[in-house]
């Protein structure tokens, strides 16, 4: 039966030996997965995963093996920090999780995954260190969407708390992201009123028709779906909610202000 689950775990997470083998994220996964994958070999020092996958620094081309994977393991880990910011983990966030990993990996991946969960939530988890990981190997457009999965986890039992917020806001910050940038992505769930549309653009009620133009442009451009295209079809579906949010909240500013 043990050997059963660890080939399992193997199969599910065997295509996310790109760069998340490396660093703390492989640190967590080495420690909750143990020493054997399908293959047999160590997970932590497989020098032929390393040679097919973390080798080289991954800036955006999608050219390395396993960067889709790395970016959904990525997820999973930082998932953990945002349930637990708040003291409780809630059923509808659990929810959330298993039909993002139902979506990107299949049915039968869902107790697998959700036994790495409730590994991780058990484990404490180096922010700094792990989004420093990060930081090296993701680009910006993918960190934003990170960002936004997240953020979508928060808001899981329709509010989002102090303390998830404060989490959301100190991932961010170790991404590189701009405090602007995080509160647009907070306040595209939510765009209830033109104020809020204003944030989700990243600007003042006060900003010029001109800076109005160039903002939403510079937003579109920044978190176009198209951005992440190499993550699967699935993660480009779902930044395309991210850019709906942009283009209604510039809707509502054009006819609040006016313009064309």
């Amino acid at each position: 039966m043990q050997k059963k689950n660890k080939m399992g775990y193997g199969k599910w997470i065997g295509g996310a030996l790109g760069w998340a083998l490396l660093g703390p994220i492989g640190g967590l996964l080495g420690f909750l997965l143990g020493s054997s994958l399908d293959t047999g070999q160590s997970f932590l020092n497989g020098k032929e995963y390393a040679g097919r996958g973390a080798e080289t620094t991954y800036r955006g081309t999608g050219s390395i093996p396993g960067a889709r994977n790395s970016f959904l393991i990525s997820m999973l880990v930082l998932s953990t920090a945002v349930m637990k910011a708040d003291g409780r983990v809630m059923r509808s966030e659990l929810a959330y999780v298993k039909n993002f990993i139902r979506t990107n990996f299949g049915e039968e991946a869902v107790p697998q995954a959700l036994q790495i969960l409730k590994g991780l939530l058990k484990r404490k988890i180096n922010l700094q260190q792990v989004c420093g990981q990060i930081n090296v190997y993701m680009p910006m457009e993918q960190r934003l969407q990170l960002v936004h999965y997240l953020v979508g986890i928060a808001m899981a039992d329709g509010n989002v708390s102090s303390a998830e917020t404060d989490c959301i806001k100190s991932i961010g910050g170790y991404l590189n992201i701009s405090p602007s940038e995080i509160e647009s992505i907070l306040s595209m769930y939510h765009i209830t009123d033109v104020n809020s549309a204003y944030k989700v653009l990243g600007i003042e009620p006060s900003a010029t028709v001109e800076e109005i133009k160039k903002a939403y442009k510079s937003m579109a451009m920044k978190h176009h779906p198209d951005r992440v295209a190499t993550l699967g079809e699935d993660v480009r579906k779902a930044a395309e909610e991210k850019f709906t949010a942009i283009n209604l909240a510039y809707e509502k500013i054009k006819k609040e202000r006016g313009f064309v």
